[in-house]
Formats: structure tokens, C-alpha cells, sequence
């Protein structure tokens, strides 16, 4: 795997100098990491993180990375949702380049399900032939959402989006929404 130059952005408000220092930490062995503080944009969330990895999320990134540097990041963003406490105090989402880019959105209120959420993220590496079927994926798409889903406690399809159109993920077929 070609690494050398990698950048990973962490886009955040509301997280405290001490959470970006430990996960620069775990990052930056690998990527070169760029910090973009930014204004709040949510007003439903007190802390918000977005994280841009510049790699494929399949089995490759895994090995490359490796999960047990995958479980310190994971149990980074478990700690930032305890110290925030419940109710939407935290929003994390992790970009993964690729084609399609895959995207996955925590902003779960409970901390027991947030929790979850971030175990279950491998899990899905497990769908993603089948979610990525192209028989069943609408054509041309670049980016896919994930969202858990705490009824059914599993991460779900949410949306896709091409160029020019927007799906959303609905029973068990793609509608267009644009």
C-alpha cells in the first residue's frame, strides 16, 4: 500500500486540546494530520469531530493501520462521549476515501449505544460486497452514508449521492431524492 504523504484532516469544535493530542497521537504515526478548529455549525451538538482518512475502508486499511492502533482511535471517541455525558453532546463522523467514499455518522444520544456504534464500525467491512453489489446500488454513486441505527443496534444504509443525485436508503431499495 502506497502511504508516503498521506494527509488525514481532523475538522472539530467542542473537543478539548487533551482528545485531539491523544488521537494526533495515534494518527500521526501513519498520516500526516492536519487540525482544522472550526466554528460550531450544529447547534443540536456540543462537540462535533469529523475525520478524514485518505484510504479505502476495506481489510487492506485494517491490516495497514492495525486494529489495535484501530481500537485506541475507537476508544478515543467512546471517552469523548463519556465525558460529554448523554443527550446530543457529541457528533462524530469518519470519512473513508475510496470509490465509493464511505462515510459514518455517530451522533447517537445514549452513551451505551454511541459505544456500540464505534465497536460495530468494522463490522460492516463484512456488507460491503453486498451493499456495494452494483446490481443493487443506483449508478455512478461516489459517496455512501452509514448511520446507526439504535432500534436494531447495527449501522444502516442511510444515503448515496452521485454528481447529480441524492438516494436515500429506505426499507430495501435506494429512492432518489433529488
Amino acid at each position: 500500500m502506497m502511504t508516503e504523504g498521506l494527509k488525514t484532516t481532523l475538522r472539530y469544535y467542542g473537543i478539548s486540546p487533551w482528545e485531539i493530542e491523544v488521537l494526533y497521537g495515534f494518527l500521526n504515526s501513519h498520516f500526516t494530520v492536519i487540525q482544522d478548529e472550526i466554528e460550531q455549525d450544529d447547534s443540536d451538538f456540543v462537540s462535533s469531530l469529523d475525520v478524514e482518512i485518505p484510504l479505502a475502508f476495506n481489510e487492506e486499511f485494517f491490516q495497514w493501520f492495525d486494529f489495535k492502533r484501530w481500537e485506541k482511535v475507537k476508544a478515543v471517541f467512546k471517552e469523548m462521549k463519556r465525558r460529554r455525558g448523554t443527550n446530543n453532546a457529541l457528533k462524530v463522523k469518519i470519512n473513508f476515501s475510496g470509490n465509493p467514499k464511505i462515510v459514518f455518522s455517530v451522533d447517537v444520544e445514549d452513551k451505551q449505544w454511541f459505544d456500540n456504534a464505534i465497536e460495530k464500525i468494522d463490522f460492516v467491512l463484512e456488507l460491503l460486497p453486498h451493499h456495494l453489489d452494483p446490481q443493487k446500488l443506483p449508478s455512478e454513486i461516489s459517496e455512501i452514508n452509514y448511520k446507526f441505527d439504535s432500534d436494531s443496534i447495527r449501522w444502516r444504509l442511510n444515503s448515496a449521492s452521485s454528481k447529480s443525485k441524492k438516494y436515500s436508503f429506505t426499507g430495501n431499495s435506494w429512492k432518489e431524492i433529488t
